[in-house]
């Protein structure tokens, strides 16, 4: 066997047997009471927009597509997912202080008016989460009653 098949063959080997180490789920299959929705008075066109263009990498909830089963993208999902949640959790939202809230609505409407959210790779396979004008707008001002309601309460 020539040498160019030998390394074919190891790295079919390689990717056959990495098939086999999946990385957790994040599904908890449970909207929790700290979720962001179950806090605040989130009007439903917005929560659609949340659920649709932002859990899946800020929410314990994430839909995985047929991809996710292949490894090495399994493994990138899961760490992009990780990342996302360690930067806002929709799901915990309601567990961070007032100051962290804030923060992170204000976070949001930067990101959402810089169109730096969603990331224009998640955008590519998930068309569906493109933000139109309309739906900026209307993020933008939700959480800016949101964020203003948080420091008049204190």
């Amino acid at each position: 066997m020539s040498r160019t098949k030998k390394i074919l063959l190891a790295i079919l080997i390689v990717l056959i047997v990495i098939q086999f180490i999946q990385p957790t789920r994040n599904t908890s299959g449970q909207v929790l009471q700290t979720d962001i929705v179950n806090m605040y008075n989130v009007p439903q066109s917005i929560q659609a927009v949340f659920e649709n263009a932002c859990y899946d990498c800020h929410s314990n909830n994430t839909r995985y597509p047929w991809y996710a089963n292949v490894q090495p993208m399994g493994w990138l999902l899961a760490r992009h997912v990780k990342e996302g949640k360690d930067e806002l959790n929709f799901s915990e939202f309601g567990s961070y202080s007032s100051r962290r809230q804030a923060n992170k609505l204000r976070a949001i409407e930067n990101s959402v008016k810089d169109g730096t959210m969603p990331l224009s790779s998640y955008l590519l396979l998930h068309k569906d989460a493109r933000l139109t004008e309309t739906y900026k707008a209307e993020i933008i001002s939700w959480v800016r009653r949101t964020r203003d309601s948080l420091t008049q309460n204190k």
